[in-house]
């Protein structure tokens, strides 16, 4: 941040007085007009000098002041300052015959330069050249100098307009450099959105899943400590082991939010291939599951294959917390040619889990939530609910498709 202000500051003084100072340079601007309508006024004289006898001089000086410090509002009122200056030198001129104003140069390049409707810019244009042609051509002597002064008008208002439109194509370039940067910066805060969600999703299934086992085992260990003490031992000794697999999961979560060194070797992340030894560990919490495993599932894309594992393992975790250790699961995995069908049924009689597709659950969860993001994310889909004949159901279709990292 203090190295693009300091840049600023850098770039600032190279613009010009214009754009620094604007209301001083107008003041110059007028202050000069009226000093070079005098000097031009004073060299028309026979006497070489200027005269305020009669109230016609007054007046005439009036209007030079007027229509020369009209341009104090070129900027804000750019066709108003013209048509001013612009009857300025025709009431000059006509009431004492005397050259006009000077001030018609620099309003004829402010109506072009910051008069917005481009038909009140062109219609003041065409009036300014209308009365320097007939000035030129009616009242004076036509010349090759009358030639010229009408072209200057043109290019003068010309100039101006030039300016003008490439201002405008500068500042859609900005505007649109500016929404570039901001869409940039949307996008990366969508994308830590995107990534703190998945990370706390992450987070979640391999917690709940591991504190499940822990809890069950546990408790049963506390049940069977004074009649059973080696199923104790056996129960406390799972609950190391399920506490250690998850603080490995958890740390390899967590390395992604640091930044990887030499010696980090982080573990792969889970997949099909540990759905034997995940079950394995929901058997010894008391459930019986059984596993059952169609078509190859080798070499799926690693977002379904994580995806496959995750909805098994949330899936089997509410079987342990809400169907009981006495309930029966059957995990079926069967991947076609398209798409991989994932059941996971038990016969518990136990809460409800979470939320089902049916009913809102009374105790919101993150279980079938995540869950449900994964499947669809994926472009797959998911029903979860209890069944007729008791127990509940978890069924995820995933499409298998070339695009999936």
């Amino acid at each position: 941040m203090n190295a693009s202000v300091n840049l600023d500051q850098v770039w600032r003084p190279l613009r010009g007085p214009f754009q620094r100072w604007p209301n001083g340079a107008d003041l110059v601007i007028a202050a000069l007009s009226f000093a070079l309508t005098l000097l031009l006024w004073s060299r028309g004289g026979e006497d070489g000098g200027i005269r305020i006898e009669t109230l016609a001089d007054v007046a005439t000086f009036a209007c030079a002041f007027v229509g020369n410090f009209a341009l104090l509002w070129r900027r804000s009122h750019p066709v108003t300052v013209h048509a001013v200056v612009l009857a300025a030198s025709v009431l000059t001129h006509l009431g004492s015959m005397t050259d006009g104003v000077f001030a018609l140069v620099f309003s004829l390049y402010a109506l072009g330069r910051y008069a917005i409707d481009d038909r009140q810019s062109l219609f003041g244009m065409l009036a300014a050249l209308a009365w320097v042609a007939t000035d030129l051509l009616v009242l004076g002597t036509p010349s090759v100098g009358s030639v010229i002064a009408a072209g200057l008008v043109l290019l003068l208002w010309y100039i101006g307009r030039r300016v003008r439109f490439r201002g405008e194509y500068l500042r859609v370039l900005e505007e649109r450099a500016a929404a570039l940067e901001r869409e940039k910066t949307a996008g990366a805060e969508r994308a830590v959105a995107e990534e703190r969600t998945r990370i706390a999703r992450e987070l979640h299934d391999v917690v709940a899943h591991q504190l499940s086992l822990m809890t069950v085992q546990a408790g049963a260990a506390q049940t069977v400590a004074k009649s059973d003490p080696n199923a104790a031992a056996e129960a406390m000794t799972a609950v190391q082991k399920a506490g250690r697999q998850a603080m490995a999961e958890m740390r390899h979560l967590l390395g992604v939010l640091r930044p990887t060194t030499d010696g980090d070797d982080l573990l792969p992340q889970p997949g099909t291939a540990d759905l034997q030894r995940l079950v394995a560990q929901v058997r010894e919490a008391g459930p019986t599951v059984n596993l059952e495993i169609s078509g190859n599932l080798a070499g799926l894309p690693a977002r379904l294959d994580l995806a496959i594992y995750r909805i098994v393992q949330e899936a089997l975790t509410n079987v342990i917390k809400h169907a009981g250790a006495e309930a029966t699961a059957t995990v079926s995995v069967e991947r076609s040619d398209h798409q991989v069908d994932i059941k996971v049924r038990d016969t518990g009689h136990g809460d409800p889990p979470e939320q089902t597709e049916t009913a809102p659950a009374t105790r919101p969860g993150h279980g079938l939530v995540g869950m449900r993001e994964r499947v669809d994310k994926l472009g797959g889909m998911l029903v979860a609910g209890p069944l007729e004949s008791g127990g509940f159901e978890v069924h995820a279709v995933l499409p298998v498709t070339e695009e999936l990292p």
